[in-house]
């Protein structure tokens, strides 16, 4: 029987996780979130990630898959043509792009955002992801991706 963590849904997570109050809210945040991630790594370092999104989440975190991708289709393409990548995000900057394109409803911090959707998605990753990930991660923001 698969534990009750295994069953929620990814977003679920973010929301309990959190003080957003909407699925809304933490379906936007978490795109916000991953296409940051995602600016700070190499495409190669992306696909790997979506490929053990993939293989690891559970039926009832199937969306996952959906949120790592860019809803904005013009950002998306971008971001994949784009010779710039793997950029040094720095953590003020990080916390300011989820507050701003994120739109973060009043009171909620972007640090514990960050936090749960950062912990929902170790939850899906092998451990060597997640090493991978941290590896990349600068100070404040490495610092939450460990804690969560």
């Amino acid at each position: 029987m698969a534990s009750q963590t295994q069953q929620q849904s990814f977003l679920d997570k973010v929301l309990e996780r959190s003080s957003l109050q909407t699925a809304n809210d933490a379906e936007r945040a978490t795109n916000i979130v991953f296409r940051i991630l995602r600016d700070m790594m190499l495409n190669k370092t992306s696909d790997r990630i979506e490929e053990d999104l993939k293989a690891n989440a559970s039926e009832s975190e199937q969306e996952v898959l959906d949120l790592w991708k860019d809803p904005n289709v013009m950002v998306a393409f971008f971001s994949r043509i784009s010779p710039a990548q793997n950029l040094h995000i720095k953590p003020g900057t990080f916390m300011l792009r989820l507050q701003q394109e994120g739109a973060l409803p009043a009171g909620v911090a972007p640090e514990e955002v960050t936090e749960a959707v950062f912990s929902a998605t170790k939850e899906i990753l092998p451990a060597e992801r997640n090493q991978e990930i941290a590896s990349i991660l600068p100070g404040e923001i490495r610092q939450i991706w460990e804690q969560a």
